[in-house]
């Protein structure tokens, strides 16, 4: 606020008090010509106080700096620009403080030197603005958490650069754009979580999203995102008003996918524990056998089919008839078919039960997965073709269960010797076998022949 001067001071005075920075003006001779509220709320000295004054000696700056003082804040007249200070003025109260001064000449009508202005903020809260600026440029280039701002219709303003590399596409591509262009799944999930953080708040915890992104050479990949929310709001309005939705995100696919992995192995080691002491308090091998298939089954398949081998007799000495082949050890006759004798119902989830089929070969074609586990002594796998439409036809064709999709065939060894084949099955809304779960079902057959290599030998 300074001297009265008609509507034209008013309109200064009104302006200058509504600043949120302190300021004050001088004239040629040093006097003070204007002092705004922030000054006096930072001072505690009124406009009336310090209207007038000639510098801040005697006031509001100690005796012994007020010469220095008053000489860089004047010789901002001399020079072009604004020059920066800091120093220590005092209260009206007697107290202290730092405070940082942009100071500038003002110039006449005919360009001569006529006074000097100064804007001036205590220094702790112009540091608090410079980390707050310092901060937002960091994280929208070094962090290592992906940073983006997204509007109140939830489309992406800025990006950062880790952010971008998560996303698979360059930042200023992404400006602008629907969240679903880069997001194939999961875009449900991500909009929802920023609509509830526009209307509600921030959460309290972080969340983590798995999302399916779209790659650029039209593939898909699928990672898992913990994710942070802020909602952000104008500081300037007098009610907050929201301007959108501050994203934080780290990729920690690996990390969850490796604990997924230990969770997995320990649960399947327990099973196969459990499966080990239950069949020993089984008194027939058969009933034994299936036991452990039903322990081996929680979390890993859907169906189970046990085949035996039916063997001939050995043929006499130097005779044709069916001889040792490939996928044999020494001694060991080429089993020629296989027999159903135990297996898990079939249109619905329920245990491993003995199957009654008199010694009737399953009718399975040449090239079929368990003949080829028999021939290999191994593990075989399978899946259906992509399209639900053949699904039942491949399944039924193979004598598996008309929703069976994935398949798992191992072989049944014991003394050197092939005794059959296990089929694990799995559905459509499971994923398929592999090379791990090859490993874990070789690990229940090996106990299962255990106990049927006891059961051939009593009958």
């Amino acid at each position: 606020m300074g001297p009265d001067g008609g509507p034209g001071a008013d309109l200064l005075a009104a302006l200058l008090d509504g600043m949120d920075a302190a300021l004050c003006a001088f004239d040629a001779d040093g006097v003070i010509t204007h002092w705004n509220r922030e000054a006096e709320r930072i001072l505690g000295w009124s406009a009336d106080e310090a209207v007038g004054r000639r510098g801040f000696a005697g006031w509001a700056v100690r005796s012994a700096d007020a010469d220095e003082v008053h000489g860089r804040l004047m010789s901002a007249m001399g020079v072009p620009g604004r020059l920066v200070h800091e120093f220590a003025l005092l209260r009206k109260d007697g107290s202290r403080v730092l405070v940082r001064t942009q100071s500038a000449g003002v110039r006449g009508a005919d360009g001569s030197p006529a006074g000097v202005y100064c804007a001036f903020s205590e220094v702790h809260a112009q540091i608090d603005l410079e980390r707050s600026i310092a901060l937002s440029e960091a994280l929208f280039e070094d962090a290592v958490w992906g940073v983006v701002l997204v509007d109140v219709d939830l489309r992406p303003t800025v990006v950062n650069g880790h952010a971008a590399r998560a996303l698979g596409a360059r930042p200023t591509a992404l400006l602008g754009r629907p969240l679903g262009e880069t997001v194939v799944q999961g875009v449900e999930e991500l909009e929802g979580a920023l609509q509830h953080v526009l209307a509600e708040g921030a959460p309290r915890a972080l969340a983590e999203l798995w999302v399916t992104l779209r790659t650029a050479d039209g593939g898909e990949r699928r990672r898992c995102w913990r994710s942070g929310f802020l909602r952000l709001a104008s500081p300037l309005a007098e009610e907050p008003v929201p301007l959108g939705v501050g994203w934080l995100f780290q990729d920690v696919t690996e990390a969850k996918l490796a604990a997924q992995e230990a969770d997995k192995l320990r649960f399947r080691s327990s099973q196969l524990h459990r499966a080990g002491r239950a069949a020993g308090e089984c008194e027939s091998p058969m009933e034994a056998a299936t036991v452990c298939l039903d322990f081996a089954l929680v979390g890993f398949a859907d169906h189970a089919l046990i085949d035996l081998v039916l063997r001939e007799p050995a043929p006499a000495a130097g005779g044709t008839g069916v001889g040792a082949g490939a996928g044999t050890s020494t001694g060991d006759l080429l089993p020629a078919r296989l027999v159903r004798v135990a297996a898990t119902p079939g249109g619905s989830v329920g245990p491993c039960q003995p199957v009654s089929a008199g010694g009737i070969p399953v009718r399975y074609r040449e090239g079929h997965p368990a003949l080829q586990a028999v021939a290999r002594t191994g593990s075989v796998r399978a899946s259906a073709p992509s399209g639900t439409s053949t699904t039942p036809t491949w399944s039924v064709s193979r004598q598996w269960p008309p929703d069976s999709v994935h398949a798992l065939c191992t072989v049944l060894r014991s003394r050197g010797r092939t005794l059959g084949v296990v089929t694990f099955l799995r559905g459509a809304s499971r994923p398929s076998f592999e090379r791990p779960d090859a490993v874990y079902a070789e690990d229940v057959t090996a106990r299962m022949a255990a106990s049927l290599d006891l059961l051939q030998s009593e009958t």
